[in-house]
């Protein structure tokens, strides 16, 4: 039963989450000091989840870090999701893992994390959207809308693909891909509630303001349609 309530809070805190913050260890080598007073500032400027994205460190590395940052994700009320290791986000308790159309299956990685954890999709496409099944993923990332460094080689969808997801998705949906306080009003006019956000937030000299003003973007975009 606290396994129960406890998936089902979750998913109430996914519903209701509108600001998802996405990023790696910054440095080379791999430092995760600054990542504590980054996710700090995030919080306080409104930001719910936050995804630990890193390719680099091997497992025992990431599980470390996961875990440090999942136990503060947890005092300063947001959600942590782990990006492509479902064996990671099991391992440290994370809230959620995100994969991608060539990642592991959602059919396998569920069977890993169980039914309790939640599960990301990325869609880039209609026919991806229409493919997901709400049994298996809670919510998917609709992009990139914009060209982005994180995801070279991946071509802009533009923002009709968010209007096809606002109009057919079945699960919760963020929009991703390039945006900033700057241009975060064309998903939200495609009819967008929520965003992902990488640099807006985790290279803006106040991360604090970053996601403050990005959020109330978010609330007003919602608030007028």
């Amino acid at each position: 039963m606290a396994e129960d309530q406890a998936a089902s809070e979750r998913r109430a805190r996914l519903r209701d989450a509108c600001l998802y913050l996405v990023c790696g260890v910054p440095g080379e080598p791999p430092d995760p000091a600054p990542l504590p007073d980054l996710l700090r500032a995030a919080a306080a400027g409104g930001t719910d989840i936050f995804q630990l994205r890193e390719k680099r460190l091997a497992d025992e590395e990431l599980t470390a870090v996961a875990d440090a940052l999942r136990a503060l994700c947890e005092r300063i009320g947001m959600l942590f999701i782990v990006n492509d290791r479902p064996g990671v986000a099991a391992e440290v308790g994370a809230d959620g893992v995100h994969v991608g159309q060539e990642d592991l299956p959602v059919e396998e990685v569920r069977e890993i994390v169980g039914p309790e954890m939640l599960i990301g999709l990325s869609t880039h496409a209609e026919a991806e959207i229409d493919a997901v099944d709400p049994a298996l993923v809670d919510y998917i990332g609709v992009g990139p809308v914009h060209e982005t460094p994180t995801k070279q080689g991946r071509p802009a969808v533009g923002v009709e693909l968010v209007r096809y997801a606002a109009a057919n998705a079945r699960v919760p949906f963020f929009a991703i891909g390039g945006l900033n306080a700057g241009n975060i009003a064309e998903v939200t006019a495609a009819g967008a509630q929520r965003a992902v956000v990488l640099r807006a937030i985790a290279e803006a000299a106040d991360p604090e303001a970053a996601a403050r003003e990005l959020r109330a973007a978010l609330l007003d975009g919602s608030a007028g349609r």
